[in-house]
């Protein structure tokens, strides 16, 4: 039991639906026959949310770091001392500092390796601005954080992946970020993200285009000729198995996604309006390509409707399995190559080669 995998949990916004839906998930007795969770908050805001939504059967485990988690219940670490004045609904300073203080405190732990992996509840981009965070979002701080070159914003569910080259930034920048090298990279992070973290075998990417109708031949746009087709070739050429580009609208109108195991789209938008049109509820953000594994719900802070016990805790489970089957399917890869290596034989085939896990 003490070898569980265990997944730390940051709050996220306090007056935000984060805690409504981590709890709904934590009540859940199947969560610890899979993992161990620890949360990063405190106590009395946990019981806040706790007795607005009535569930007076459940319990924290209090622990003063991640070592002592117990295996058989919910953890949860206190990261700070003083009272907090809890404002459900309301985007303020509050907010953004606890969800912060919490951040920090669960990425150390990651770092550190004190946790396998980091499930992030929603946080309000603005309100969590400060002097040791200046990032677009969860992304880019665990890129900084953990010391990785690059990351893919990539987007899962059962029915569809869907990664993108650009993330958070506005749409006026989209096009001058859009570099044969980006795709390239991008392309490269998503095939090793498919193999390593979800053991899909020879996965097979559909790349899209930037413009409508992916340039119609260059009427609408030139990028698709001068800058993705190029990238898709270098990127086939390094292994990738990937076509493209593909018309946004008609492909996914049609429903080509089906026919591939993941998607690249060109900015945030594109990829993720569809996305979210077919697995809103249950779908879940991964940091592919980070040196540590961080997933997160598929949905925001949700302040119209927290405290009113109406958020739906399913992209939160997901987001938690997710976590636990990479840190799994990472941690038997390793093993298998490590057992291949003692026994002195060639390394003839992969885990990769072994398994075809979706998530």
């Amino acid at each position: 039991m003490s070898n569980k995998i265990k997944i730390g949990i940051s709050i996220g916004d306090v007056n935000g639906i984060g805690l409504e839906v981590i709890l709904k998930t934590l009540s859940e007795n199947r969560i610890l026959d899979y993992c161990t969770p620890i949360v990063y908050g405190h106590t009395k805001v946990a019981s806040y949310h706790r007795k607005a939504l009535g569930l007076s059967d459940f319990n924290f485990n209090v622990i003063t770091e991640a070592q002592l988690a117990n295996p058989k219940k919910a953890n949860i670490i206190n990261c700070w001392e003083e009272d907090v004045k809890i404002d459900l609904g309301v985007a303020n300073e509050i907010g953004g500092k606890y969800a912060l203080i919490s951040l920090e405190k669960a990425t150390e732990d990651l770092i550190k390796g004190n946790i396998d992996a980091l499930v992030t509840a929603p946080i309000n981009k603005h309100n969590i601005q400060s002097e040791t965070f200046k990032f677009p979002g969860h992304t880019e701080y665990l890129m900084e954080r953990s010391g990785s070159n690059d990351v893919l914003m990539f987007l899962l569910s059962e029915d569809i992946r869907v990664g993108v080259v650009t993330g958070h930034i506005p749409i006026t920048d989209v096009s001058k970020s859009i570099t044969t090298d980006a795709i390239v990279k991008k392309l490269v992070l998503m095939n090793e993200s498919l193999k390593k973290d979800f053991w899909v075998e020879k996965p097979k990417i559909a790349v899209l285009g930037l413009n409508p109708h992916a340039g119609d031949n260059g009427l609408l746009g030139k990028e698709e000729a001068e800058i993705i087709m190029p990238a898709i070739q270098q990127a086939f050429d390094k292994g990738v198995i990937c076509f493209g580009p593909y018309p946004a609208d008609g492909f996914f109108g049609k429903g080509g996604y089906k026919q591939f195991d993941a998607v690249l789209a060109m900015y945030h938008d594109q990829g993720l309006i569809p996305f979210k049109t077919i697995a809103f509820g249950t779908g879940v953000n991964y940091s592919a390509g980070l040196k540590i594994v961080r997933t997160s719900p598929d949905h925001g802070t949700g302040y119209d409707i927290a405290g009113k016990n109406l958020a739906d805790p399913t992209s939160f489970i997901e987001a938690l399995f997710a976590a636990t089957h990479i840190v799994r399917n990472r941690k038997e890869q390793e093993e298998l190559l490590k057992n291949q290596l003692r026994s002195g034989g060639k390394i003839i085939e992969t885990a990769a080669d072994t398994k075809d896990d979706a998530n």
